[in-house]
C-alpha cells in the first residue's frame, strides 16, 4: 500500500510511547506489536489481516537509545471506525517485551485526522481571506478612485434650455448646489456630489432663478471678486437659502475633498450671510427686502438644518459601496479621509481602542446596538453601513444605511 493511499483513507492516528530497559531497534518494536497482539483480539482486529486489507497503514517507529535504555514513539494510521481504533490502541498497552528486553507501551492519544484537516482548511481559508481583504488596500482604493473619477466625467448632465452643466441628480434632488462653471461641477462630481448646476458666466440664467425657488438652494462660489459678482446676481433673480464660498482666493474647481466638505458643512442661511458680509450695496439691500420676506415664508427650510447634508450622505454612501463584499471598512477623520482600514471581525475592538480624532466609521455589514454604544462612548459622529439593527440611538450619533 502506497503512502499516498494511506493519507487518503486514514481517519485516525494512534500515538503511543515505548520505554524498554535495553537497546532495541525499530524491527523489534514492529515485530512485538504484531506478535504480542496476535490472538488477543478477534480475527476482525488481527493487525496482520488489517494491514493486508489496508485498514491500518504502515506502523511508524521513531526510537533512540540513551544510557542502555531505549525510548521512542509509535504511530499507527487507522481507517477503522472510532470504537475499533480505540480497542486497537488499548491492545498496544498489553505488550510487555520487545525483542530480548522488558518494555512498556503507553497509548498517549488517538488523533482525528479529519479534524486536523478541517483546522488546516480553516486556517488556510483565513489566510486567503486576509490576503483578499489586504488586496483592497490603499493602492487598490486609489486605482478604484481613478476609474470612478473618469466615470464621473461621463456622468455630467445638462439642465434647461440653456443646457447648463449639471450633476446627474439635479432633476431629482430636493436640495441643489449652484456653482459658477463646468469645472466646478466636475470637481464636485469627483467627490460624489451630484446635485450641482453651473450658471456659466456672470449673467445668471433665468432658469436657475426659477429652479432656486422650487428647491432648497445653496450658492457655492469662488473666494474672489468673481464669486461676489455671481452671488450678487444670483441673489437678485433667484431664491438662495444658503451661501458658502471657497477659501479666500481659491476657486471651487481647485478644492480638495476636505475643503469642499468643510465649505458645504459651514454654509450659512442667506440673511445671516448678508448680515456678516458686505456683498450687496445699499440700494441692492433695499431691493432685497422682498427676497428676505420670501425667505421668511420659506424659513422652515433652514430653521432646522439637517445634521448632515444630502451631498455628504451621498458621498458616504458612495464610499460604502467601495467596501461592498470586501468584509472590511474604514475609520475616517472629520474631512472623511480614511485614517485606517479595518476588517469586520475586528471593528468593535478597533472602535473601542480609537484614540485619534475619528469622526466616521464605514463598514461592509450591519450596525448593531453594541457597535452603536461603543461608537457613542468614543464620540464617533457617524456610523455608515448597509443595514442597522438597533433599539436605541444616542443623540450624538448619526446612523446612515443604504436600505
Amino acid at each position: 500500500m502506497g503512502k499516498g493511499e494511506e493519507l487518503t483513507t486514514t481517519k485516525y492516528l494512534i500515538h503511543a510511547q515505548i520505554n524498554a530497559n535495553g537497546i532495541v531497534e525499530k524491527p523489534d518494536v514492529v515485530g512485538a506489536v504484531f506478535g504480542q497482539t496476535e490472538g488477543l483480539l478477534s480475527n476482525d482486529l488481527d493487525l496482520r489481516e488489517l494491514q493486508r486489507t489496508g485498514r491500518i497503514g504502515r506502523i511508524q517507529v521513531n526510537i533512540h537509545s540513551n544510557g542502555g535504555r531505549a525510548k521512542g514513539d509509535i504511530i499507527i494510521p487507522s481507517s477503522l471506525d472510532r470504537v475499533e481504533t480505540a480497542i486497537l490502541a488499548a491492545s498496544l498497552e498489553t505488550i510487555n517485551r520487545v525483542g530480548p528486553c522488558e518494555a512498556e507501551i503507553q497509548t498517549l492519544k488517538v488523533e482525528d485526522v479529519r479534524a486536523v484537516k478541517r483546522e488546516q482548511v480553516v486556517n488556510r481559508a483565513k489566510e486567503i481571506y486576509k490576503n483578499m481583504v489586504e488586496s483592497v488596500g490603499p493602492a487598490s482604493m486609489k486605482m478604484i478612485e481613478e476609474v470612478r473619477e473618469a466615470m464621473r466625467i461621463h456622468e455630467i448632465s445638462e439642465y434647461g434650455d440653456d443646457r447648463l452643466p449639471a450633476g446627474p441628480s439635479i432633476h431629482t434632488s430636493d436640495a441643489i448646489i449652484v456653482v459658477e462653471g463646468r469645472s466646478d461641477v466636475l470637481n464636485l462630481l469627483k467627490y460624489g456630489i451630484k446635485n450641482t448646476v453651473a450658471v456659466e458666466g456672470v449673467s445668471v440664467p433665468q432658469s436657475i432663478g426659477e429652479l432656486s425657488k422650487k428647491r432648497t438652494t445653496t450658492a457655492f462660489v469662488d473666494g474672489d471678486r468673481g464669486g461676489e459678482l455671481i452671488l450678487k446676481e444670483l441673489l437678485q433673480i433667484g431664491d438662495v437659502d444658503y451661501i458658502t464660498r471657497a477659501p479666500q482666493g481659491k476657486e471651487v474647481e481647485d478644492l480638495e475633498k476636505d475643503e469642499v466638505l468643510v465649505a458645504l458643512r459651514d454654509k450659512v442661511p442667506t440673511p445671516q450671510f448678508l448680515a456678516n458680509h458686505n456683498i450687496l450695496s445699499e440700494s441692492d439691500n433695499n431691493g432685497h427686502k422682498k427676497h428676505d420676506k420670501h425667505h421668511h415664508k420659506k424659513h422652515q427650510k433652514y430653521k432646522k438644518e439637517p445634521e448632515i447634508e444630502d451631498d455628504e450622505i451621498s458621498l458616504m454612501k458612495d464610499m460604502l459601496k467601495e467596501f461592498e463584499g470586501t468584509g472590511c471598512g474604514a475609520i475616517l477623520d472629520k474631512a472623511l479621509n480614511i485614517t485606517k482600514e479595518v476588517s469586520i471581525e475586528d471593528i468593535y475592538e478597533e472602535i473601542k481602542n480609537i484614540e485619534e480624532d475619528a469622526d466616521t466609521v464605514i463598514f461592509d455589514g450591519i450596525i448593531s446596538q453594541r457597535l452603536v454604544d461603543v461608537a457613542s462612548q468614543k464620540n464617533i459622529k457617524k456610523l455608515v453601513a448597509f443595514k442597522s439593527n438597533i433599539v436605541k440611538k444616542p443623540h450624538n450619533l448619526k446612523i446612515i444605511t443604504i436600505d
